[in-house]
């Protein structure tokens, strides 16, 4: 078994200590050891990615990550050979420069209109304050979860959700990491940057 302690490390540094390790060793057993949710989130799910079943327990400073090998890689689910993967990018509760309350209006209009790119929308990415579109109190929640029902992957930065302090109120998308954001983005055919 290969331990790594990644208590104390910013986002996303615990994943990447994990990735490198088993880039290195690729042992059979992992036991990782993190101080925070978001950490918990992208590294089970990275593990996962890797072909790992991890459980985990613990809070605070303490979560423990025990991860056992138990055979293929699990791989991504891809976009339809026929559609494009467009990933857009929102970075504000609001579109623009502004009007606060205009800008909001225009991003719940938005983010409602997505659904008219079809299939080609592939990921859809939140960070800094567009993290608080994927809480309880979003005028955009019933939307984001029927679009998550729908096979759309919605990815929530983990740093930007600490930083608001909103981490255990997001109510939907997948807790992520700048890694995640950036293999995206290479993956993607398209990036809209908005908000």
């Amino acid at each position: 078994m290969v331990e790594i302690d990644a208590r104390g490390l910013a986002c996303p540094a615990p994943l990447l200590l994990v990735k490198e390790m088993l880039e290195q060793h690729q042992p059979g057993e992992v036991l990782v050891w993190v101080d925070n949710e978001a950490a918990r989130e992208n590294v089970s799910r990275f593990l996962a990615s890797r072909g790992f079943s991890a459980t985990s327990e613990g809070e605070g400073r303490d979560i423990r990550i025990q991860a056992v090998k138990n055979g293929e890689t699990v791989s991504p689910p891809s976009a339809p050979a026929s559609a494009r993967k467009i990933m857009v990018l929102i970075g504000s509760e609001t579109i623009g420069a502004g009007d606060a309350e205009l800008g909001g209006k225009l991003m719940v209009s938005f983010i409602k209109t997505l659904k008219e790119m079809g299939d080609d929308l592939w990921r859809l990415v939140f960070i800094n304050s567009g993290v608080k579109l994927a809480l309880a109190a979003s005028p955009v929640l019933a939307d984001l979860r029927a679009y998550e029902e729908n096979g759309l992957t919605i990815l929530a930065c983990g740093t930007c959700l600490g930083h608001y302090g909103l981490t255990d109120q997001k109510q939907c998308g997948q807790t992520t990491n700048m890694l995640d954001i950036v293999t995206a983005m290479q993956l993607a055919d398209k990036v809209i940057n908005f908000g």
